[in-house]
């Protein structure tokens, strides 16, 4: 190369590091009932941080799925083809039990272990995670039919892959997708027009059309139509136990700002064969076991793309000089970096209490449950709003290099808004906290009794859950204000658990910060006094 050409002042590779060296993520496991698992979260950690992996993550989402809607004779086949990497990542996430295993696993903890192995194996690539949760919120629906949660929950618990249209008896394994929305109504599923109507056989046929369906090649779907009763919750097969094809047919995919590696359709149901879920008329309620695992798992994948970001972001600043020191060590940088990677300890932190919830809740835990209920709403809303923002910075950080495909950071940042439309954008996951407080006060009780637990070592923080009482306490324009009030809900909930369990130099900064007063609208803006050493080491990627 001509001496122009020298190449220094670069970052090397990545390389391979120990993804779940991350204290956060491991203390919250300990902590939350699942330290039996650290040996199968460690091996899913060393996988999803290896270059290997990073590289299937980065083919998955070059060659994107391609719709066929007919084979070479004519006969309409309506399937997805996807790039050979996809699958080998959906192998191993049903494999190590990401999907629907939990349900199956008597253990305190299975629901937390799975929060961990699904939040490292999100990190290099998020894509694919969408039928992998939408598998494990499928058994709880189901379950409001027992003779259909009997004959689908071992396949869509076991951990085979087995991908492919079959008959679902043939197959190893099932997973489950969910096709709701319409589009007219959006997130307002009551207003629905997809029509379901009885049958002698003891089924019904739907007629309609699907607006967003996510995985349109899994094997089962969970939807809504309108019976006769009302608003009516279904499970569709994609094919029919004789083998034969269900009437569902794959309009288009849709050509997404990212997720690029998960096929995303419109449904058409032409007299498809449905089995009835729960209720007739009782669709809503049917789903909301669903919807809080789905919510869940939209603060997990938040949470791993934070993650990701950071480790990018500190292992470019660690190897890149700029005026005359090492980019990690100026000191504005190390207030970004600082500040970048308090989000993502407070966010994993939030994750692993959420999961813990989730798993005693399961197990017949009422006040966590009660807890879990506006919990959950409450990270969806604010894990996933910050995302977006983190991961702009986090790209920033690496200037022109972070701007390129190459980086990875791109992608990421493409990535980082689905979690917080899926499931209900901002305003439909605010909505729902305020309805959950009028609908069930004992989930307010359960979520105050929580804050009150870190109370009397924090002024910022005792201040800030006083704010929130008051704020509660003024229902004057609750809508209007929603938003405010469940930020506001959601920073005393990670402070709450940081205060408690974090190291005390990393909640005295969260707290000063995000509630003292002290910090600004863009990330670095962390006050004075705060140990950016300690945090960035908690941080720091490990070989």
């Amino acid at each position: 190369m001509p001496p122009t050409h020298e190449v220094f002042n670069q970052a090397p590779p990545l390389g391979d590091y120990a993804a779940a060296d991350d204290p956060a993520l491991l203390e919250g496991l300990r902590r939350e009932g699942a330290g039996w698992a650290e040996p199968e979260v460690r091996e899913v950690g060393d996988a999803a941080g290896s270059e290997r992996v990073r590289a299937w993550g980065e083919s998955a989402n070059t060659y994107t799925p391609v719709l066929r809607t007919h084979d070479r004779y004519g006969h309409r086949v309506d399937e997805v083809d996807y790039q050979p990497a996809y699958h080998v990542l959906m192998d191993q996430a049903v494999e190590q039990g990401m999907h629907a295993a939990p349900w199956a696993d008597g253990r305190a903890g299975a629901h937390v272990a799975r929060a961990a192995k699904f939040f490292l194996w999100s990190q290099p690539e998020a894509g694919h995670g969408c039928p992998v949760s939408m598998t494990y919120a499928a058994v709880p629906a189901l379950r409001h039919s027992p003779e259909l949660a009997r004959r689908y929950e071992p396949l869509l618990t076991a951990r085979a892959y087995d991908f492919g249209l079959r008959a679902p008896h043939t197959k190893r394994g099932l997973l489950a997708g969910m096709s709701m929305t319409e589009k007219q109504g959006g997130s307002d599923v009551r207003a629905n027009t997809t029509r379901a109507v009885p049958t002698k056989e003891g089924h019904h046929l739907l007629t309609g059309h699907k607006w967003f369906t996510s995985a349109p090649m899994s094997d089962l779907f969970l939807t809504l139509a309108q019976a006769p009763e009302g608003l009516t919750c279904f499970l569709v097969p994609r094919v029919l136990e004789d083998g034969g094809r269900n009437a569902l047919y794959i309009q288009r995919l849709k050509d997404k700002l990212g997720n690029r590696s998960n096929a995303s359709a419109e449904l058409e149901y032409d007299g498809a064969v449905a089995h009835l879920v729960g209720e007739p008329g009782r669709g809503v309620p049917t789903i909301i076991e669903m919807v809080n695992c789905t919510r869940l798992d939209c603060v997990i994948g938040s949470a791993a793309g934070m993650r990701a970001a950071v480790v990018h972001a500190l292992h470019h600043a660690e190897h890149r000089g700029a005026f005359g020191a090492a980019l990690v060590d100026q000191p504005l940088m190390r207030n970004v970096l600082a500040d970048l990677a308090l989000e993502s300890e407070a966010a994993t932190a939030l994750m692993t209490r959420l999961a813990g919830a989730a798993d005693r809740a399961v197990r017949g835990d009422e006040g966590e449950a009660a807890f879990r209920r506006l919990a959950v709403a409450v990270g969806k809303f604010w894990v996933t709003k910050r995302q977006p923002a983190h991961a702009a910075e986090a790209l920033e950080c690496l200037g022109g290099n972070g701007y390129v495909e190459e980086s990875g950071m791109p992608r990421l940042f493409r990535d980082s808004p689905l979690n917080s439309i899926w499931e209900g954008s901002g305003n439909v996951a605010a909505l729902d906290v305020l309805r959950a407080m009028g609908r069930n006060p004992e989930s307010l009780e359960a979520f105050l009794a929580e804050l009150g637990t870190a109370g009397g070592v924090d002024d910022h923080y005792d201040a800030a859950v006083k704010r929130l009482e008051q704020s509660l306490g003024d229902l004057d324009e609750a809508q209007y204000r929603a938003r405010s009030v469940v930020e506001l809900m959601a920073l005393t909930l990670q402070a709450s658990v940081l205060l408690r369990h974090a190291p005390t130099p990393v909640a005295e900064a969260f707290t000063a910060s995000r509630l003292g007063g002290e910090w600004g609208h863009v990330f670095g803006t962390l006050p004075r006094g705060v140990d950016t050493g300690l945090i960035l080491d908690r941080a720091r990627p490990h070989r």
